[in-house]
C-alpha cells in the first residue's frame, strides 16, 4: 500500500489554478517565468524587552505557536541613546516559513486570521516594495486561531512579509490576490 504525501491546499491550488492563470494573464512562455512565493518572514518587534526580558519571552513563545517554528532572537545592530538601547541587546523575534510551512501559514491568515480582524476592509494594496515583495503589520497576534485569549498577558504586533520571485508589484498583487489575498478595493 503507497502512502500519500500531504500537499498543502494553497500549493496545490499554486500548481493547478495560479500558474495556468498567471501564464494566460502576463502571457509567459515558460512555466519557470510565473512568480511563485519564496518565504514568509513574520517579524515581531518588542521594544519593552530593552527593560523586561519576560516581554522577549512572551513574543518568542506566540511566534512559535503562531508558526510553528522557533524564532530567532534579533538584537539591537547600534546604540540609540534617546531610546535606551545599547547594541547587542535582544530586542525582537524573527521567523522565517518556507516550502509547506509557508503555504500552512499563508492559508491560515487569509482563511481565519485577517477575516477574524475587526473593521476589516482588505490589505493595503500599496505595500509593495517595487520588486514584487509585499509587507504587512497586524495589531494584534489574537487573531491567529491557535492563540488563547487567556495566553496572552500583552497585546503585541508582528510584522509579516511575503518574499515573492516576481520582478514587479504589478506581477506581486496578482500573484498573492490568485491566492486569495484580500486586497482593499479603493
Amino acid at each position: 500500500m503507497t502512502e500519500e504525501k500531504y500537499i498543502p491546499r494553497l500549493k496545490e491550488k499554486y500548481l493547478k489554478e495560479v500558474v495556468p492563470h498567471m501564464m494566460r494573464k502576463f502571457k509567459y512562455t515558460n512555466l519557470l517565468q510565473v512568480p511563485k512565493i519564496k518565504a514568509i518572514i513574520l517579524n515581531m518587534g518588542v521594544g519593552e524587552a530593552k527593560d523586561d526580558k519576560k516581554f522577549l519571552e512572551e513574543a518568542v513563545k506566540l511566534l512559535s505557536v503562531i508558526s510553528g517554528q522557533k524564532p530567532v532572537i534579533t538584537k539591537a545592530k547600534i546604540s540609540v541613546s534617546g531610546f535606551k538601547l545599547r547594541q547587542g541587546k535582544p530586542i525582537g523575534c524573527k521567523v522565517t516559513l518556507r516550502k509547506d510551512y509557508m503555504y500552512e501559514f499563508l492559508d491560515r491568515l487569509i482563511s481565519f486570521a485577517l477575516p477574524r480582524i475587526r473593521d476589516f476592509r482588505g490589505v493595503n494594496p500599496d505595500s509593495f516594495d517595487g520588486r514584487g515583495n509585499y509587507s504587512m503589520g497586524i495589531q494584534e497576534q489574537q487573531v491567529f486561531p491557535e492563540i488563547a485569549h487567556e495566553q496572552i498577558p500583552h497585546i503585541m504586533g508582528m510584522d509579516i512579509c511575503f518574499v515573492t520571485t516576481a520582478r514587479t508589484n504589478e506581477e506581486g498583487y496578482a500573484l498573492l490576490e490568485s491566492f486569495g489575498m484580500p486586497f482593499r478595493k479603493e
